[in-house]
């Protein structure tokens, strides 16, 4: 951090005459001589005289010319700058104007390249390909889906679980739906006024006999893959 090297000078100043006006009046202090006027600039402070070397090492040299240095004279260049700027502007392409957009009355213009309107992203070679990053992470789940299934058959085998067929499936869905078709034919059949007991039994035992083939065959179509345990 830079520090003045005057400042102990100034601390100096400030403190000397601190406490002279602290009792009731001025301090009495003897009057100054006549002869001992104050002279202009004798209060100003004095510069130090530099120093060619500060705790023993030599100051940077300045990168500044100094006062008594001469600017070199007689240098000249034989280049026509009229003619090469005029051939500069005579070879120099145009500029092309920036096209802009105005999009208020009051004729505010705006870049229309920032503006958004231009159709910039869907005209790139890889508009729509799906990134690098979300291909790895498919790949990803689909081995550790392969590895699942792999470990639940490993399972199911352990446990002497077997699998349906497909054959087997389709001809159990059939049967469950052939089941629900008459339970709800028979549940079709009942008279419309329940007043005995007896009937109420028998709707309230259709209508269970219906929901759990419902579920059963919601079950089957929802799961491929059905395995059932060996009797």
């Amino acid at each position: 951090r830079y520090i003045s090297i005057f400042r102990p000078y100034v601390k100096h100043e400030a403190e000397k005459n601190k406490a002279q006006c602290k009792t009731m009046g001025p301090a009495k202090v003897a009057v100054p001589s006549p002869k001992n006027f104050l002279k202009k600039h004798s209060k100003e402070p004095k510069l130090l005289a530099r120093k060619e070397e500060q705790d023993g090492k030599k100051l940077p040299a300045l990168s500044v010319p100094r006062r008594t240095d001469h600017p070199v004279m007689g240098i000249q260049s034989e280049k026509n700058f009229i003619n090469a700027n005029a051939v500069a502007a005579i070879t120099e392409l145009p500029k092309k104007p920036q096209p802009i957009c105005v999009d208020r009355r009051q004729g505010d213009k705006y870049l229309l390249e920032t503006s958004g309107l231009v159709p910039k992203y869907i005209k790139k070679k890889d508009y729509g390909v799906t990134p690098k990053y979300l291909r790895q992470r498919n790949e990803e789940m689909k081995k550790a889906q392969k590895e699942y299934e792999a470990s639940i058959l490993e399972h199911l085998e352990k446990k002497a679980m077997k699998r349906l067929s497909d054959e087997e499936r389709t001809s159990l869905l059939q049967g469950l739906k052939k089941n629900w078709e008459e339970v709800c034919r028979a549940f079709q059949c009942l008279p419309v006024q329940i007043d005995t007991i007896s009937k109420k039994m028998y709707k309230e035992k259709l209508e269970l006999q219906m929901k759990q083939l419902e579920h059963d065959i919601e079950v089957i179509e929802k799961h491929k893959v059905i395995y059932i345990a060996n009797e």
